[in-house]
């Protein structure tokens, strides 16, 4: 009875915070969309997205005709891609944690983001252009999720082992060390394509810092498509990836295949990151971070962390976009802010753990 008791109080209290939540995101994405060089009252905006799902045109009489515009075709699509790109990088981040067992796990852990740099640059660099198949305004995205699923795919063949006691075939260790390998002979591709780039170096440059100034809604549909489905998938695993913690043995016997688990979640964490990696460009600290922060609050159950860490990180994201767009002086990659930010208080928190001797 007690138990039953518990169960409804955390989910009770797990639908409130993803209600809040999900009010916060819903405010701040009108809030955003009526920030900028051209501020847009905030009830405009309402009608005007409104008036775009409704199709009542009427809700737009007596509104200056750029309104609409700029925020239906200028702002809006950059906004929502930042949210979703956000809550992406921040599930995979949680995903990675809860497989690896390690808080310093993040979507960037095995490698995804260096092949998606790599890929990115050759598109940049070469002035590829797939007009053969009607890509022609999308090459770099295209090959930057190109490289970071050949990236994925090696680090997982690099990792595979029959002689795993714990895992068979994959094991933590092995796929931490063939990211970090993988990363660092990418990395130094990347480098040596910046060295041939020459005038082109500055485009490279750019796109490795994480932008969404080109985001538009094909951005949108895409990020949309996978990010959803790599939560559903997160989700529906999530009870598993609770037993996987209390160790292989453990969840082994009360009917969970660690090994299909961990490679179903590793290719869906990493497909995620990859999408949100080819859209925006790199972006460090939030699949670290978010994760980090929301496990403080909703506890270690991935069927709370994973949900609400997808709402904190939109937000997270969004507003940090925001910030370097509508309120710095000049806009600076949103990568750059990302990282100046992330990193500091994530010292701040790995350091006051440590004092109190509880670690991460």
């Amino acid at each position: 009875m007690a138990l039953k008791k518990l169960r409804k109080t955390v989910a009770s209290s797990t639908s409130i915070h993803l209600f809040l939540l999900g009010m916060f995101l819903f405010i701040a994405i009108i809030v955003s969309s009526g920030s900028g060089y051209i501020n847009i009252n905030f009830a405009d905006v309402f009608k005007i997205i409104a008036s775009k799902f409704t199709g009542n045109s009427d809700l737009l009489e007596g509104m200056n005709n750029i309104f609409p515009v700029i925020v239906l075709d200028v702002r809006l699509p950059r906004i929502l891609t930042a949210a979703i790109v956000g809550a992406g990088l921040s599930v995979s981040g949680a995903v990675f944690q809860g497989i690896l067992l390690n808080p310093l796990a993040d979507p960037y852990t095995l490698g995804v983001s260096a092949g998606a740099a790599f890929g990115a640059s050759i598109a940049i660099l070469f002035n590829i252009n797939l007009f053969t198949i009607g890509l022609s305004s999308c090459s770099v995205p295209v090959f930057a999720f190109a490289g970071a699923i050949a990236t994925l795919f090696f680090v997982i063949f690099l990792a595979s082992s029959n002689s795993s006691a714990t895992r068979p075939g994959l094991s933590s260790n092995n796929l931490i060390l063939s990211g970090i390998i993988v990363a660092a002979i990418l990395s130094a591709g990347i480098s040596f394509l910046k060295y041939l780039a020459d005038e082109q170096v500055s485009i490279i440059i750019f796109w490795l810092m994480g932008s969404f100034a080109s985001s538009g809604w094909p951005d949108v549909q895409l990020t949309l498509l996978f990010v959803c489905a790599g939560c559903l998938i997160s989700f529906f695993f999530a009870r598993d990836l609770n037993l996987m913690a209390l160790g292989d043995r453990t969840a082994s016997s009360l009917g969970v295949d660690t090994k299909k688990v961990t490679l179903a979640l590793l290719v869906t964490a990493s497909l995620v990151a990859a999408v949100c990696v080819s859209v925006s460009g790199i972006i460090g600290f939030v699949g670290l971070l978010v994760p980090h922060m929301t496990r403080a609050v909703t506890g270690p159950d991935n069927r709370r962390l994973i949900p609400v860490s997808m709402l904190v990180g939109a937000i997270l994201l969004l507003c940090a976009d925001t910030l370097t767009r509508a309120v710095l002086p000049s806009e600076i990659p949103i990568g750059v802010l990302t990282a100046m930010i992330g990193g500091p208080f994530f010292c701040y928190i790995f350091k006051k753990r440590q004092m109190s001797g509880t670690g991460i």
